[in-house]
């Protein structure tokens, strides 16, 4: 029997019109009431509608392609390349394909939302781009979504998250806690002893393991770690800025500062600017990702470098199946260390520091 609209709408106790709002997208709709609507189309089981039904084995030439923040140059520059594997006019693929990006703006409902979407459209892949969130409820729910996704034909790649077992995705995952580690390693290297560290939004897989990383260097160079050195926010400059003067203001004797990603570490160096201090003379700082303006920021940036196009023009290979799966369906991708001058040996004299 096929489910209906109607049919989701009595299981989530709203109008057929709600429904369509939800799936659609095209009006705001409550949070509480997305989620009743979400998983009633789950629990139906309602994917296509009116003559589409006779599709039902079938999957369509639309690829989705989903994203945090397409303003972000981490998202785009892997946007562009899995779009420029994917086909269509300019494309490589060998056949028409409708790449569509999916701009999630961070929003747990809009990504499950996309999601919901591009199974009704029996998409022919979707490739899903950066962290998860780490709730354990809206995991459980891509999780079934993804799995859904597979199951009717749909090729599910993640790239630069980790992988969902059991889901039949294929994951190119990045190796943040490893590039954390090495990054910090650096710092210490160079004689560094107090480290502010500027995480990424708590509930992102990313930030966690990037902070791992790096806490993982401390202990294994014998530095304990202060609670307070540590302050959370956006991935983005000015939660860079407002971090690293919270950092000056609980702990003015810090010789480096480690950015959660490059466009913090932009912020981290004005607010160290304004606050008299250069850079690498009097702290140190680096960044993670190695986004194209980092080599040309003054000072040029220290990071980890994210193979970013690389990783997405793979995973566009594999969404198309002109690619193999890594055996297992998983593959680790690892970043490089960049030294460049923005880190440097602390001031001798400083607190903290290794005297030579």
């Amino acid at each position: 029997m096929t489910v209906t609209l109607a049919d989701v709408a009595a299981r989530a106790q709203v109008s057929p019109a709600t429904v369509s709002r939800v799936l659609n997208g095209n009006y705001p709709v409550a949070a509480s009431t997305r989620e009743r609507v979400l998983k009633a189309v789950d629990e139906l089981d309602y994917v296509l509608n009116g003559p589409a039904s006779s599709l039902a084995a079938a999957t369509s030439d639309l690829v989705g392609i989903l994203v945090n923040d397409i303003a972000d140059p981490f998202f785009g520059i892997m946007a562009s390349a899995i779009q420029a594997e994917i086909g269509g006019p300019g494309g490589r693929a060998g056949g028409e394909r409708l790449a569509v990006v999916c701009n999630t703006g961070g929003s747990p409902e809009r990504e499950l939302t996309y999601l919901t979407l591009l199974q009704r459209q029996r998409a022919a892949a979707v490739v899903l781009t950066g962290g998860a969130m780490e709730d354990a409820p809206h995991a459980a729910a891509v999780a079934a979504k993804l799995r859904k996704l597979t199951e009717a034909g749909t090729r599910v790649v993640l790239c630069g998250r980790p992988q969902a077992e059991d889901t039949g995705a294929i994951a190119l995952a990045f190796d943040n806690r490893g590039g954390g580690q090495r990054l910090t390693e650096h710092l210490i290297g160079l004689g560094h002893r107090r480290l502010g560290y500027i995480a990424g939004p708590e509930e992102r897989t990313t930030t966690r393991h990037r902070l791992e990383g790096h806490r993982a260097a401390l202990a294994a160079a014998g530095i304990s770690e202060d609670p307070g050195w540590t302050v959370h926010g956006r991935y983005d400059r000015t939660s860079g800025y407002e971090a690293t003067l919270e950092l000056l203001r609980r702990e003015a004797s810090l010789t480096a500062v480690v950015a959660a990603n490059d466009s913090v570490a932009l912020g981290a160096c004005a607010a160290l600017r304004e606050s008299g201090l250069r850079i690498p003379q009097d702290v140190s700082v680096a960044g993670f990702d190695d986004l194209p303006f980092s080599v040309d920021a003054v000072p040029a940036l220290t990071t980890i470098r994210l193979p970013l196009a690389e990783a997405g023009a793979r995973a566009g290979r594999i969404a198309m199946g002109r690619e193999e799966a890594p055996p297992g369906g998983v593959a680790t991708v690892r970043g490089e260390l960049m030294v460049r001058e923005s880190s440097g040996a602390p001031r001798q004299g400083a607190a903290g520091s290794v005297p030579a």
